[in-house]
């Protein structure tokens, strides 16, 4: 079974850029660097693959980037050597690495390599790659993804179109409930029981989320986990640093390192807000979603059925950030909200410039447009519409 993301690998093989492929851990890039030199090896190329978690390989690169051709053979003539690394990030300098082997041998060698938090390409990857480098990150799998995982073809070809068949309508809602409550991490997504997942998303909300924190150079893990447990209550609301450190006894430059963290291990997004009119609409707390709601159930440690849950509005809100994000992008997707609690959860911009507005309600019959004429008076040019349990499924 392959990730979406393995095509756009594929077709950037011919590239001579560097390709990074980062993401959260327990996203399956080990796997996708896997099949992207299975595909390599049945079209005839030179492919070599190496891990960094091997100390051995690991301290060899280290010592000189040349080392690397004890491992390959040196790139001659037009053959071209494709060389795939997991875990680039644990190179002392995997920018130097990478930059003289693409300015020695661009014709001759291939870079596709992995890297789990993107604190490393900031603090690690200089701008020497600048130009050098094309970015992809793999996040959790999407519902339509974990559809195709479980064998679902069909239902994943009609998710998110105009018009769902009644025939599968209630079949995807069913895997709606479950993703809502599980997640995509690919672990989760096949594994058999509820206690199987349970022990995957606990060993990731505790152990790697712990790992972040420490191979970031941050003191105190266990507030850290503190406070992404504290943030995993409070989706979709405003994230005020301020008042945090009040809330969990830190200093307001602890709180925002330990955010930035959060946000480079791809565990949380923040939402900045949509305003024409500076005075009166709200401008700098962003709103606060979670990359995947498995890992936020795990962390509030509430696996109960979705028609159990108090907090069911909340999880689809998110599910719908993550939706929209993915569509318009993160700088395309914003909040409204006035300095008097006027508020739209999302406005999103397509590619040509044109603005929409949504409100999220589990339930339609809790919509009513006449509570937000504050928006619509102010902005009439943009179309409020409201998405419910049912319009999520469906194209937006």
């Amino acid at each position: 079974m392959e990730r979406q993301l393995l095509n756009d690998i594929k077709k950037d093989i011919p590239e001579k850029h560097i390709s990074l492929i980062i993401g959260a851990r327990q996203t399956g890039k080990t796997t996708l660097l896997k099949q992207t030199s299975e595909f390599l090896k049945k079209n005839k190329r030179s492919v070599f693959y190496f891990t960094l978690e091997d100390r051995e390989i690991l301290n060899l690169l280290d010592a000189n980037p040349k080392n690397l051709l004890q491992l390959i053979a040196k790139p001659e003539g037009k053959e071209r050597r494709y060389v795939l690394i997991d875990e680039i990030q644990y190179l002392k300098d995997p920018s130097n690495f990478l930059k003289y082997h693409y300015d020695t041998y661009l014709e001759g060698i291939k870079f596709i390599v992995t890297g789990s938090s993107s604190f490393y390409i900031d603090s690690k990857f200089k701008d020497s790659l600048a130009g050098r480098k094309r970015i992809y990150e793999l996040p959790t799998m999407s519902l339509k993804e974990t559809l195709i995982f479980k064998g679902e073809n069909e239902l994943a070809e009609v998710l998110n179109t105009s018009d769902i068949p009644l025939l599968y309508s209630d079949r995807i809602k069913e895997y709606l409930y479950d993703y809502l409550i599980w997640g995509g991490y690919p672990e989760v997504v096949l594994s058999g029981s509820e206690k199987a997942k349970k022990s995957v998303l606990n060993e990731i909300a505790d152990s790697y989320a712990k790992k972040d924190a420490a191979e970031s150079n941050l003191g105190f893990q266990e507030k850290y986990l503190n406070l992404m447990k504290l943030f995993a209550s409070r989706i979709g609301e405003l994230l005020n640093v301020n008042s945090l450190t009040s809330d969990i006894a830190m200093d307001n430059k602890t709180v925002s390192q330990y955010i930035w963290v959060m946000r480079k291990s791809f565990h949380i997004h923040l939402m900045r807000p949509y305003y024409n009119n500076m005075s009166s609409e709200l401008r700098k707390m962003p709103k606060l979603y979670f990359a995947d709601l498995g890992l936020r159930n795990a962390l509030i440690n509430n696996y109960s059925p979705i028609g159990l849950r108090q907090d069911k509005g909340e999880l689809l809100e998110n599910y719908v950030y993550l939706m929209l994000k993915d569509k318009y992008g993160p700088e395309n997707t914003k909040f409204w909200r006035t300095n008097d609690k006027n508020e739209v959860d999302f406005v999103v911009q397509n590619d040509k410039g044109k603005l929409y507005a949504y409100e999220v309600k589990y339930d339609k019959s809790a919509f009513s447009e006449s509570k937000y004429r504050a928006f619509t008076n102010a902005y009439p040019e943009i179309p409020l519409k409201c998405i419910s349990l049912d319009s999520a499924l469906k194209s937006i």
